[in-house]
């Protein structure tokens, strides 16, 4: 029998996602179940959770509000397993996504599988910015990333203090707490882009203040990034565009964003 899962969804205002997320989660090599956390969404999010669970018992709804990082500890906290996966309301998975995060969590704590972006051509071939640590990659995102149970719990779970760079946060506690994480590259989730210029650059101004975040948190981090190989292959306008979004995030955290004076887990 394979390893029961709890697949942990946050979501607000996903109105139009959410359908396909969770019609690609119901047909998941089982057992399994899925913990839906909705941060008081204003659209019928949580009427469409609600149609699912009636129809599957495995699917369960929760209302908590706060940061990501809230409902995902939250999430956590109402399952019952002793593997969890995350996966966000805007992502497709692919059909043998947990399979595949089955097979890598076997040999280790964490396991990250491939996102691949969709949506906006130019948004989708945009490559995430690496920040690697002790020799792993910790910035496989949240959406698409697998820990042992006990493993999650050890090292505090999610920060609920960052705004965003919550994930890179965890693996980076993970890595230190001595885990390794596997990169299972067929365990694939599909993530939807931004739509739209004023999105995209939104979305780079607040991944620039959890950066900002991480190293009031840990300290400098620079050493760790990989600036050469980062412009070889992202010197186009969009990959300038968004540098030029997280600088001012970064620039307006450090100013403005609430300083880190204890610590929260």
């Amino acid at each position: 029998m394979p390893e029961r899962f709890s697949v942990i969804v946050t979501v607000r205002n996903e109105e139009r996602n959410l359908p396909p997320m969770l019609e690609s989660l119901v047909i998941q090599e089982k057992p399994f179940d899925v913990v839906i956390v909705d941060s008081h969404s204003e659209d019928r999010t949580r009427d469409i959770a609600r149609s699912f669970a009636e129809r599957y018992d495995f699917i369960h709804l929760y209302v908590y509000g706060g940061t990501r990082a809230a409902g995902r500890n939250y999430g956590v906290g109402k399952s019952d397993t002793s593997f969890v996966a995350f996966i966000d309301g805007d992502c497709i998975a692919s059909p043998f996504w947990l399979r595949h995060l089955r097979r890598g969590i076997a040999n280790a704590d964490v396991v990250a599988g491939k996102t691949v972006q969709i949506g906006y051509r130019a948004f989708e071939e945009l490559e995430r910015v690496g920040l690697y640590y002790q020799g792993f990659d910790i910035t496989f995102p949240s959406c698409n990333l697998a820990y042992r149970r006990e493993r999650f719990l050890a090292i505090g779970g999610f920060d609920e203090w960052f705004l965003t760079a919550e994930d890179i946060d965890l693996n980076l506690r993970a890595v230190e707490s001595g885990a390794a994480i596997v990169h299972e590259p067929e365990a694939i989730v599909y993530h939807r882009t931004r739509g739209s210029y004023f999105e995209f650059l939104k979305q780079a101004f607040w991944n620039g203040a959890g950066r900002k975040q991480l190293t009031l948190k840990h300290g400098a981090l620079w050493s760790s990034y990989r600036p050469r190989a980062l412009f070889q292959q992202q010197a186009t306008f969009f990959s300038s565009l968004r540098l030029a979004g997280a600088l001012l995030g970064y620039a307006g955290y450090k100013l403005f964003g609430t300083p880190r004076t204890e610590k929260r887990l």
